[in-house]
């Protein structure tokens, strides 16, 4: 099969970032119609309805996100061709099997809906970590070392997921965390130099400290309370040091790159939150420390970074047309319609949530139906991939 006829196959993140709107503009949606009792969630849902939510909107839309993004960036990390073809074609097919088995798995056999619901996450996992380690040498990154720890650490959060609810969440949330992180450090920098040309500081020990604690608190379940809440106090103090240092006043000149330094803002707005909302604590409506971090920051970067990598490596320019910054705003409405909105009016939060709901939808539909025709097709610069 010659599979430079079929560029949805050619890079990973054309099949994926495909994938990640999709889901985008589904998966919330069909969230709130079945909270609101609007639709019956199906009878052979894998596990409660709260569960699949939260599995749904990490391991499905957060999971296209971050596979689309690294399956990309490792390969130009460390110099190779990278996944493509019938790899990329199996890693598609095993999403959406995924997919089925969170919907409908409740009623499969053990096994097959056990294989449903690792098979993608097991296998992206072990080829990412296959590219980092055997090409390590000859890696641009030397931290990608946390990724190597952080990568396979996503299996056992999955299934904590599952089995314990809020361990789960937390560490899963803890984990994409760490990988916005890594990504924001390496990108922001790359971004504001080029639209600024403006060198931004940066301070080893800082970065590697952020890193460190960040990693740890993949693990703050296990830690005892106090150190816990130590050291998610102390990482949101760093993260807000390097914020202040990296010139928020210039880059909040340009909605691109502007937005995501407020879903880096919001990563320090979480850890924070996490720390009121604590036992005793403020009793915010809605689970607040979550969304802060699933909207503010996966939803605020996310459709900016496909924006980005799909002009860019499909041959184009990069740079943000007026409906590209519609769907930047209409993602900022969503956040605060999801977030902010109910703590000023807790009776209209079901109307609300719903509206939020809406912005996703119209934001990475309007993403699909711009950029889906353009991952189908060959790069416009004559380049294979």
């Amino acid at each position: 099969m010659h599979y430079a006829t079929r560029p949805l196959w050619l890079v990973g993140f054309r099949p994926f970032f495909a994938l990640a709107c999709m889901a985008g503009a589904g998966l919330p949606l069909i969230w709130v119609l079945m909270f609101s009792g609007s639709v019956v969630a199906p009878a052979a849902l894998a596990v409660p309805a709260m569960q699949w939510h939260a599995h749904e909107m990490f391991f499905g839309f957060g999971w296209a996100v971050l596979g689309g993004f690294l399956l990309t960036s490792t390969k130009n990390w460390v110099g190779v061709r990278g996944y493509h073809g019938g790899t990329l074609m199996f890693l598609a097919t095993a999403w959406l099997f995924e997919r089925a088995g969170m919907a409908f798995g409740g009623g499969w056999p053990r096994l097959l809906f056990l294989v449903s619901n690792n098979l993608f996450l097991a296998a992206i996992v072990t080829l990412l970590m296959r590219t980092l380690i055997r090409h390590r040498e000859q890696d641009s990154y030397r931290d990608n070392a946390f990724f190597l720890l952080a990568l396979p650490l996503f299996l056992p959060a999955k299934f904590l997921l599952l089995e314990n609810f809020a361990a789960g969440t937390g560490m899963t949330l803890a984990l994409f965390r760490l990988a916005f992180l890594i990504m924001l450090e390496r990108t922001l920098t790359q971004f504001m130099k080029s639209a600024f040309q403006l060198a931004l500081p940066r301070i080893a020990p800082l970065d590697h400290a952020i890193k460190g604690l960040a990693l740890l608190l993949v693990f703050g379940h296990l830690l005892p309370p106090a150190l816990a809440t130590a050291a998610t106090l102390l990482l949101a103090a760093l993260l807000a040091a390097r914020w202040l240092l990296w010139q928020p006043q210039i880059a909040l000149r340009r909605l691109d790159i502007g937005i995501m330094y407020i879903g880096y803002l919001a990563i320090i707005a979480q850890l924070l939150i996490d720390i009121l909302a604590g036992p005793g604590g403020y009793a915010a409506v809605g689970t607040v420390a979550v969304h802060v971090f699933t909207i503010g920051v996966m939803g605020l970067i996310t459709p900016a970074m496909i924006v980005r990598i799909c002009r860019g490596h499909t041959g184009r320019k990069v740079a943000f047309d007026a409906q590209d910054k519609a769907v930047l705003w209409l993602m900022l409405a969503g956040f605060f319609l999801r977030v902010g909105a109910p703590q000023l009016m807790p009776a209209a939060y079901l109307p609300l949530t719903g509206l939020a709901a809406g912005c996703w939808l119209v934001c990475f539909g309007m993403l699909g139906w711009r950029y889906i025709p353009w991952l189908m097709l060959p790069r416009v610069d004559g380049k294979e991939h």
